[in-house]
């Protein structure tokens, strides 16, 4: 039996895989890759390199063996990734996996704003399949934010989430709770509500922000429509920006994304990470 990860040359993915190496050889661990060359660090530890793509269904084919656990992670490329995860998880069906985990968004069906649709849709394509599985339905990542932090500096934190509150984890303590599912007891035909101990506002993140770099952080909330100018002034293409916006209109600012499950820390045994660390970290490089 190997751990298959999908998506392990991404940010994601590789957090996993540093994170399994951690708890178990090698040997029992596999990538799932679209380019052999950007996983040559991740083969130079001993790990098990399959050549797949997602948009592929053919590539699929020897992806996956008979008693694999598969975590399935979800792909990019909004708009396709419900045609794509179900060639996965068609895939991992006709290897006769033994589960599927599946990195989904916090709230599952309950979740209705429109980046949850292709989640949503994933999920209900695994329970056809009749596959055991785990669904790790993670909040947002606190790097979503600090990744624009340059940005920030310079032109403040702009929003359309109101007095919403952001129950937020570093990605790498969602990689940690994946591992543990992966490699734990107990966590068939689950599903998990993942978001941060603590959750907070763009406003609270402007200001730690501000406390931390010496420099004065303004929020401001603006409309729907002035936020989408902004996304497409970035260069972002209208649908996705379109999905941004929503995010914060229907995700946020209602308090979908706030959580407060504790599914997370409970699942990788400490504290998630809070807003301030990653703050730091990110302003440290």
């Amino acid at each position: 039996m190997s751990i298959v990860v999908t998506g392990a040359t991404g940010v994601l993915g590789r957090l996993v895989i540093d994170e399994l190496l951690a708890v178990v050889p090698a040997e029992q661990v596999v990538a799932l890759v679209r380019d052999r060359g950007r996983a040559s660090d991740i083969a130079d530890r001993g790990v098990e390199l399959r050549l797949a793509d997602y948009s592929e269904p053919e590539s699929l084919a020897g992806a996956f063996r008979s008693g694999d656990v598969v975590l399935l992670i979800s792909g990019s490329e909004v708009g396709r990734r419900v045609a794509q995860h179900t060639a996965v998880v068609r895939a991992a069906k006709e290897a006769g996996v033994a589960r599927i985990a599946y990195t989904g968004i916090l709230g599952g069906p309950a979740a209705d704003f429109a980046l949850a649709d292709e989640h949503k849709a994933t999920e209900q394509a695994i329970l056809d399949s009749g596959l055991p599985y785990t669904f790790l339905r993670n909040g947002w990542y606190t790097e979503n934010y600090t990744a624009q932090i340059q940005v920030q500096l310079e032109h403040g934190v702009v929003g359309s989430a109101g007095e919403g509150r952001i129950g937020s984890a570093a990605r790498r303590d969602f990689a940690a709770a994946a591992v543990a599912v992966l490699t734990g007891e107990g966590h068939e035909n689950r599903a998990y509500e993942l978001s941060g101990d603590q959750a907070w506002t763009l406003a609270e993140y402007a200001a730690e922000l501000s406390r931390q770099s010496g420099t004065a952080v303004a929020h401001a909330d603006v409309p729907p429509e002035a936020l989408k100018g902004i996304l497409l002034g970035a260069g972002l293409p209208e649908a996705f920006a379109d999905v941004l916006v929503d995010v914060d209109v229907a995700g946020i600012r209602r308090g979908l994304l706030e959580g407060g499950s504790g599914d997370l820390s409970r699942l990788i045994g400490r504290p998630t990470t809070p807003l301030a660390d990653t703050i730091a970290a990110a302003l440290k490089v």
